[in-house]
């Protein structure tokens, strides 16, 4: 394998286009990212069509915006990286043709890269120093993970949700609520306002490592079907989504404080987009305090889906893989690589 410097992430998982470019895994030279909020808003959620066409429109001119951010060209890329899975199967096929075409175009390899292991190598881009083992939480829409990072490509995946991701979670509620899409941050701004002890919501399965978030959701519900008065009440919905963003919270907390005991991690690590979320990210600096360890917090721009932890993931899986045959598909329900239950 030649040495190389530049890779050309591209990610369109879900609902962000996006792209960059990366130098050694490490630098990040141009980060785009095109959301399309405004086009799923008047839904509600994510219409998978709707967003493949959006990633069609979209990757081109989002792949010329980090070029010219960066000041450089394709013929300048050594290699070029796309998420290949999970997400949903039309948006994914978008980003991997792409990148396929530009490798070819370029004369470069071409890598498939995990979303999840994606979200790991972020922690990398923010300290490429970082001493292991570390415990991430990795929280979003899709997916809740406990995964223990014993070196690069070397995971253990320690709990994860057995229904509702946290993300998915928070989007339900501010369904019931009344909400706008997306739904976390609305939860997030209100639950700034109410108090998080009005309603004494589950913290669900205490004592594992493994997550649940669907019995939460029916315990919001079932109180707003109790008390429907709470919804035109002036501080009655900021009440309630205190009180459900702090089971949320507590639960995330108290299994990632489990899964750094059992694992004598040095450092917390969280990812993912609800990992924007500010009760989240106070709780595990205060957890990290408390406990002699360090935090990383991904920053806000790399909490949700983009591609410069695409092309960090994709320049560090060329060193040690090679490159993705160009025959290799899209993989919508892949799990995290190289990890052990």
């Amino acid at each position: 394998m030649p040495t190389l410097k530049a890779v050309l992430g591209l990610e369109t998982s879900c609902d962000e286009t996006a792209a960059a470019l990366v130098d050694e895994g490490r630098i990040v030279r141009a980060s785009v990212v095109s959301s399309q909020i405004d086009l799923h808003a008047r839904y509600g959620g994510v219409v998978p069509e709707i967003a493949s066409r959006a990633h069609l429109e979209l990757i081109g001119p989002v792949v010329a915006e980090a070029f010219e951010s960066a000041g450089s060209t394709l013929n300048a890329v050594d290699a070029v990286a796309a998420c290949s899975g999970p997400g949903l199967a039309g948006a994914l096929l978008v980003g991997v043709t792409a990148a396929k075409a530009l490798a070819l175009v370029a004369g470069v390899p071409y890598v498939g890269v995990n979303h999840l292991e994606a979200h790991l190598y972020g922690a990398w881009l923010q300290n490429p120093d970082l001493k292991l083992p570390v415990v991430m939480l990795l929280v979003s829409g899709g997916h809740t993970l406990l995964v223990a990072v014993d070196g690069r490509g070397k995971y253990r995946v320690l709990g994860e949700t057995v229904d509702d991701a946290a993300g998915e979670a928070f989007d339900k509620v501010a369904r019931l609520l009344g909400f706008g899409y997306p739904g976390g941050p609305e939860v997030d701004r209100h639950a700034r306002i109410g108090s998080p002890t009005a309603v004494d919501f589950p913290r669900a399965m205490r004592g594992s490592l493994n997550f649940s978030f669907a019995g939460l959701k029916t315990a919001v519900a079932l109180h707003l079907r109790e008390h429907p008065e709470v919804l035109t009440s002036e501080f009655g919905v900021d009440d309630i989504a205190a009180s459900f963003q702090a089971a949320a919270v507590d639960q995330l907390r108290e299994k990632l404080a489990a899964a750094a005991d059992m694992v004598n991690a040095t450092t917390l690590v969280l990812g993912g987009g609800v990992a924007a979320n500010s009760a989240l990210r106070s709780s595990v600096v205060e957890l990290a305090e408390t406990t002699g360890r360090d935090a990383l917090l991904a920053p806000l721009e790399l909490c949700t889906d983009n591609a410069a932890m695409i092309a960090a993931a994709g320049w560090w899986r060329l060193q040690s893989d090679g490159p993705t045959p160009l025959s290799a598909g899209i993989d919508p329900s892949a799990r995290l690589p190289g990890s052990t239950p």
